[in-house]
């Protein structure tokens, strides 16, 4: 797991230090905040950094630290690609607004159509039904002896 963290050190006992994790990586492009119980993750090697300093912090599924790797690159890559083009929150929740209008909108328009191929159905088996009707009446006019009538 890929972790945002930032470097800890306790005051009272300034050679245990350790990571406060505040975020972790969900899928490539969504990241979640962690949840304040388990967001500290003792270390020797957070010693190996400034205290306040924002790290990387990639575990294996125990936790166990992988690699510490500090944050500004990542930090800077998240500003260039997306605040730079104003990816901002407010952007994608309207984005994310006008697709859900779109979804809607097609829903509407499927369902008018399939109402619309219903109808031409129910007519065109109309017409065949009359087209058959047709066909007897002219059996039985052009051959009256075949005729139903009796009377």
């Amino acid at each position: 797991m890929l972790y945002l963290a930032q470097v800890y050190t306790d005051k009272n006992t300034p050679r245990l230090s350790s990571f406060l994790l505040i975020a972790v990586q969900e899928s490539e492009d969504v990241w979640g905040l962690v949840d304040a119980g388990a967001s500290k993750l003792n270390s020797d090697r957070a010693c190996d950094h400034l205290p306040g300093a924002w790290v990387m912090v990639k575990t294996n599924d125990r936790k166990e630290i992988l690699q510490v790797d500090d944050a500004k690159p990542w930090i800077i890559a998240l500003i260039q690609n997306y605040l730079t083009f104003g990816v901002t929150p407010e952007f994608l929740r309207k984005e994310t607004e006008r697709a859900e209008q779109w979804r809607q909108s097609l829903t509407l328009q499927s369902q008018e159509l399939d109402r619309r191929a219903l109808e031409l159905e129910a007519r065109r088996e109309q017409l065949q039904a009359l087209e058959g009707d047709l066909k007897r009446e002219r059996q039985d006019l052009e051959d009256p002896s075949t005729s139903s009538d009796l009377s």
